[in-house]
């Protein structure tokens, strides 16, 4: 496994964990044990399924495109929820038209390093042929998946918090709702217009 790829599983792994702490101190105390045992498990999970989506990916490259993809929107997606609740904390919008656009703002800042990884890592394009032209379809095909993840987690959050959350981690369900929606979209776009060989 390659150094690179390795960093991105245990990054999203803490990530994830850190994410599901989070969801654990606002329901209740008593999960906490289960929270803090997530910041060794998921890296663990998050390294294994890449070296079985190495392994898979020798015969189906796209398995492995999926996998690296699949750990760079979760680091990406923890980039957005991590600026969103940023955004909120600072603001106080967890819902309404205020949340759209916080919403859309963290989506953008994600969205601003995801082009280089998903190049070079995920899809492993390193040709500089073109670039121009590929940025562009990068951007539209991101441009449509921000639509698509703005309106998901707005429509989410519009019904209010539920399951005993918060209005913030109510917010973050929302994001993460429509960031789930949006990898699908965006894997397809990518794959088969931006980074098609």
């Amino acid at each position: 496994m390659k150094k690179q790829n390795l960093v991105l599983a245990i990054v999203a792994g803490i990530g994830v964990a850190y994410l599901a702490m989070g969801f654990v101190k606002d329901l209740a105390s008593k999960y906490a044990e289960v929270g803090l045992a997530s910041y060794a498990v998921l890296p663990l999970l998050a390294i294994f399924g890449l070296w079985l989506a190495e392994l898979v990916g020798k015969k189906f490259l796209f398995v492995l495109q999926a996998a690296k993809f699949v750990l760079i929107g979760i680091v990406a997606t923890l980039v957005d929820l991590g600026v969103l609740s940023f955004l909120m904390g600072i603001t106080g919008f967890v819902a309404g038209v205020g949340y759209a656009a916080m919403k859309g703002l963290s989506f953008v800042v994600a969205t601003t390093f995801k082009y280089p990884l998903n190049k070079f890592m995920a899809f492993e394009q390193n040709n500089k042929k073109g670039i121009v032209k590929e940025y562009i379809a990068f951007f539209v095909v991101t441009l449509i998946g921000f639509a698509i993840d703005v309106v998901i987690a707005t429509k989410v959050v519009a019904g209010g918090p539920m399951a005993g959350l918060s209005g913030k981690s109510w917010g973050i369900v929302g994001g993460i709702a429509g960031a789930l929606v949006v990898f699908v979209w965006n894997f397809i776009g990518y794959k088969f217009i931006v980074f098609k060989k």
